[in-house]
């Protein structure tokens, strides 16, 4: 595994044929673990834009939105991480290879993505901080995919 690279990530054989995520993997760790929010912000435009222009819809999004925001409701009044959140959350992992099997390149962009923002969150388990930035960032890359007009 490379520096700056989240596990599930390596760049032996197996991952070199994998296409890249179109934000590159410092840039998402600085998002969710250092809390960069201008980067998150500038990032998040590009992306949405970019995955609108592909024609990802809005309701191909929410279908994951839905699930991270039930994800964040079992940490609610919870002071320690239980152990479902992380089980819920790596299963995102399937349902994203599944819909971008289905839906093609935007959903395969928007799965790489949210792939290592998930690993990054996964690895910084204790800081449910991490999380929260995920959230905040899908927020904003929903939002401006929408502000593009991206249509369900």
């Amino acid at each position: 595994m490379t520096q700056g690279q989240p596990r599930g990530h390596s760049s032996g054989n197996f991952a070199s044929n994998r296409r890249q995520p179109q934000i590159p993997n410092d840039v998402i760790k600085d998002i969710i673990v250092n809390g960069n929010s201008k980067k998150m912000v500038k990032c998040a435009e590009e992306f949405g834009t970019n995955l609108k222009n592909k024609k990802l819809t809005t309701s191909q999004i929410r279908v994951f939105f839905s699930e991270v925001k039930q994800i964040e409701s079992l940490l609610s009044g919870e002071d320690k991480i239980p152990p479902e959140f992380e089980r819920r959350l790596v299963l995102l992992k399937p349902k994203l290879a599944y819909q971008a099997g289905r839906h093609g390149e935007a959903v395969e962009d928007f799965r790489l993505v949210l792939e290592v923002a998930i690993d990054y969150v996964i690895e910084n388990l204790e800081s449910k901080r991490c999380f929260q930035r995920f959230v905040e960032f899908f927020e904003a890359i929903l939002a401006y995919h929408k502000a593009a007009g991206g249509k369900d």
